[in-house]
């Protein structure tokens, strides 16, 4: 039997090399991936911030925007025509009830005046005249020498007359009341506006306004309120309006746009007759005292009321709740520091807290930070939340110059050439070299 040619390694061709390098390599990682994994060591336990449930009365208040109203307001008009001769007001300033703004020129209503007299003394002289025929006619008549009809005559001549004298009392009456309206006054009391007109401009009733003026002290605040909840407060407000206006406590604050509270407390005034179809609102009418006319028509206006008090509310930071497809929840950390994800029903918002009318109870510890790191039913570490204090913002610091290297970067650095592997010596294992970036891993020992 022929004994097989045994090839050395120097005549082997490269290919058959290569495969055995493989295989050799094969061996190499199939027993080290039978090394047992190491043991995986538990997550930390996560630390949250919590604070107790807080249970006080708490005043409920509801904010409204609105405007501010004269209590009075009118527009000043010209009731005759004619050119304006004076202005007699300043602009902007308080004013009483028939003081003089304007003076129309009342010369031709002065001309007017004296004809409508004359006019009514010649009627009162032509009356006088048919009194005496008719007076005259009576006596010749009981004489007999003339007749029914002379009378009567006579005396349908004098209601003629008689009504001429009143129509022509009627027209001096107009003329001295087209020469009062010359002076045009002031309606009310309060602050006249700027003059739409100026000396020498012709008015009449179809000019429009002279100026406008409205009473100011007291002022109103105007404001809409929703339909639900006029319907919550409709008795009170009933109750309220009803007592006389002397009678009804001041209860409503203001707040100006300078974030001051306006000193002086509203009083309820009035609740419009209807709800407006279009917005579904109604309209709420609250005056307040205004000493030295301070605020103004038109000024914006916030509106802020006690309309009730919650007695033995539960109260968390508005930052423990968190809202999920229309519900609320506050994570409760247990005795057992086991965290519970609960349920709950809020009321309404107090500044930085929120009034929970169902779902927790006195004294529990609900989540304020860290909801993110904690999962339910899993142990929590925890440490009392501290509110964090209003941060002020930092002074600008002033642009440093750039420095060279700024100005210049450095070039990168050239890429370093790949090192050159040496083949491996006949029949020893081949190494892989790691890619870039890769960590290395060490040789495992068979």
């Amino acid at each position: 039997m022929k004994k097989p040619e045994i090839i050395p390694d120097y005549l082997l061709d490269f290919k058959t090399m290569k495969v055995r390098n493989l295989l050799a390599l094969t061996c190499i990682l199939s027993l080290g991936a039978c090394k047992p994994a190491p043991p995986k060591t538990a997550p930390p336990t996560p630390m949250v911030s919590v604070t107790s449930v807080v249970q006080q009365d708490v005043p409920i208040v509801r904010n409204w925007i609105g405007t501010l109203e004269g209590f009075s307001n009118a527009e000043v008009k010209a009731r005759v025509v004619g050119y304006v001769m004076e202005r007699n007001y300043v602009e902007g300033a308080a004013v009483k009830k028939d003081d003089q703004l304007f003076l129309i020129d009342p010369r031709p209503f002065q001309t007017a005046l004296a004809q409508a007299k004359a006019q009514l003394s010649q009627a009162q002289a032509v009356q006088e005249r048919s009194k005496l025929e008719l007076d005259k006619t009576q006596t010749l008549f009981k004489q007999g020498v003339v007749s029914q009809r002379d009378i009567d005559n006579n005396t349908q001549t004098n209601l003629a007359n008689v009504a001429n004298v009143q129509a022509a009392t009627a027209a001096v009456g107009q003329a001295e009341l087209n020469l009062f309206f010359t002076k045009v006054t002031a309606p009310v009391d309060g602050v006249v506006g700027i003059a739409n007109v100026g000396v020498g401009d012709l008015v009449g009733p179809s000019t429009g306004s002279m100026t406008a003026m409205s009473t100011v002290d007291p002022i109103k605040a105007r404001f809409p309120i929703s339909e639900d909840e006029y319907l919550t407060f409709a008795k009170d407000l009933a109750a309220s309006v009803e007592k006389p206006l002397a009678e009804r406590k001041p209860l409503a604050d203001l707040l100006l746009t300078n974030g001051e509270v306006y000193p002086n407390k509203g009083t309820m005034y009035a609740v419009d007759r209807q709800v407006s179809i279009k917005t579904g609102t109604i309209i709420i009418e609250v005056t307040f005292p205004n000493p030295g006319n301070i605020l103004r028509p038109g000024q914006f206006a916030k509106v802020s009321a006690t309309v009730s008090s919650n007695l033995g509310a539960l109260l968390v930071p508005q930052r423990a709740v968190s809202e999920t497809q229309g519900s609320f929840l506050v994570a409760v950390v247990g005795a057992d520091s086991k965290v519970e994800p609960r349920p709950v029903k809020t009321g309404e918002r107090v500044g930085t807290m929120w009034v929970i009318s169902q779902g927790l109870k006195p004294g529990e510890q609900v989540v304020v930070e860290g909801l993110q790191r904690m999962i339910p039913g899993e142990l929590v570490k925890t440490q009392p939340w501290v509110p964090a204090p209003t941060a002020t913002p930092a002074p600008t610091a002033p642009a440093l110059r750039s420095s060279p290297a700024a100005v210049n970067p450095p070039s990168p650095a050239a890429p370093v050439p790949p090192a050159v592997v040496p083949a491996p010596a006949v029949g020893s294992p081949v190494v892989v070299p790691p890619a870039v970036g890769s960590p290395v891993v060490p040789p495992v020992k068979p």
